[in-house]
């Protein structure tokens, strides 16, 4: 898919120097910086520097990125047939951009003529663009997420926090089940039935979120996945029908079904435990089953259907 050899390099931290003139009073020489106050960050192959950052701060390697979006892309269900992937580097590799188009998934969304479908992801190792994707029909965008068309699917996160393949591999999924004739017309529903924050909240309370109290005897939402369905939906607001990074987080009160379906769809496959003994083990899957499993449900709970039908 994309240029591995642009990328093939490794980047590493450094110890930081200062030279130090013979009339100072520490006299003259070349001294470390302590680390603590910043180290270097330069790549392997040319050992030039590409910025400065915290000693605590730990690179992903550019290959490592690709390796989990590549492999999110090939399980997308997406027609790859005449897929035009580009790979770009800029600043002599201190950041990095990846494109994909899919011809085979042309479609008209506004009367206006084809729009090819894409894939944009950018990130950098000098920390000025974050980990930053995204999944549309667009006809522009820039580097800070505002787009003109539809974008379906997006992720963005800090570079240190890594990147959830698998989070967004799901998304990247139903962003191609939209584009590409799978459930396009429902989907398109979905996209186009506004949602009012509330509806949301009431929605996976009675859905995803509910738990049953044993004290008052009666289903209640369950607060801290209700938070973290909200926040996704929230994000996936200012993201999809926002504007962006250009928008402050909490600006939309009302979102879509689509959004919501975002949110239910990342909460599903998000489900890495945070100690690192239980990644990978027979609990992790058995929970993203059961997520899957209430997701269905949710689509078919009568609120869903409610909102659905509105």
């Amino acid at each position: 898919m994309f240029d591995h050899d642009k990328l093939n390099f490794q980047v590493e931290k450094f110890t930081l120097a200062q030279d130090i003139p013979a009339h100072s009073p520490a006299g003259m020489g070349i001294y470390d910086i302590p680390n603590d106050i910043g180290v270097g960050l330069r790549r392997v192959d040319t050992m030039e520097p590409l910025a400065i950052v915290s000693d605590s701060y730990e690179p992903t390697q550019y290959l490592t990125i690709v390796d989990q979006i590549e492999d999110a892309l090939n399980v997308s269900g997406l027609d790859l047939t005449d897929a035009d992937f580009s790979t770009n580097t800029y600043d002599n590799g201190a950041k990095m951009e990846l494109v994909a188009k899919f011809p085979a998934h042309a479609q008209d969304i506004d009367g206006t003529g084809l729009v090819v479908p894409q894939f944009v992801f950018r990130t950098s190792h000098n920390r000025t663009w974050a980990n930053n994707g995204m999944m549309g029909l667009f006809r522009a965008f820039c580097y800070n997420t505002l787009v003109s068309g539809d974008k379906l699917a997006y992720v963005y996160g800090r570079h240190t926090k890594g990147f959830d393949a698998v989070s967004f591999g799901a998304k990247i999924r139903a962003a191609s089940e939209y584009i590409s004739g799978e459930g396009l017309t429902k989907m398109k529903g979905w996209y186009n039935t506004e949602v009012h924050r509330d509806d949301a909240i009431d929605l996976f309370t009675k859905t995803l979120a509910k738990r049953f109290d044993n004290v008052k005897r009666k289903n209640v939402a369950n607060k801290v996945m209700l938070s973290n369905l909200m926040k996704t939906f929230d994000n996936e607001n200012r993201h999809v029908h926002g504007k962006g990074l250009y928008e402050k987080y909490g600006t939309q009160v009302k979102g879509s079904l689509w959004t919501a379906y975002q949110a239910a769809t990342d909460w599903s496959t998000h489900t890495s435990s945070r100690n690192p003994k239980m990644y990978n083990t027979t609990g992790i899957h058995n929970k993203r089953v059961l997520r899957e499993d209430a997701v269905k449900k949710m689509l078919v709970s009568p609120t869903w259907l409610e909102l659905e039908a509105a």
